[in-house]
């Protein structure tokens, strides 16, 4: 088992930033990726982005590209989700998730899911 807790949400004006951490426990995270995820009022939840605990390989949802970046550190086992730029249609409750990891350019179906934080971004 893996639990994920997520902090750092809240209210921001469009142009700010924001930073999120996912702190994991329960077990090693050595092959594991955790993901970041998002789902906005009357929508599906989406992928925002991916770190690969063993190596750090990060991928990211076109839209996010060059504004949020992931990250990781070992020695907390946390994953942050540093966002920039932000718009209004970045509103929505984030969610970290942890998956095993995805040896290719992709990345897996998560097991595990935090319960989200709410990003509310106004215009």
């Amino acid at each position: 088992q893996v639990q994920l807790v997520e902090s750092g949400g809240g209210l921001v004006q469009a142009g700010g930033s924001l930073r999120l951490s996912c702190a994991a426990s329960g077990r090693s995270l050595s092959n594991y990726a955790i993901h970041w995820f998002r789902q906005a009022p009357g929508k599906e939840r989406e992928f925002v982005a991916t770190i690969r605990w063993s190596d750090g390989r990060a991928i990211y949802q076109d839209s996010v590209k060059g504004r949020f970046t992931i990250s990781r550190d070992n020695a907390k086992n946390t994953v942050d989700l540093q966002m920039y730029s932000l718009k209004p249609e970045d509103t929505a409750v984030y969610y970290c998730a942890a998956a095993i990891a995805y040896s290719g350019n992709g990345y897996n179906s998560p097991d595990y899911w935090g319960q989200g934080t709410q990003v509310t971004v106004s215009s």
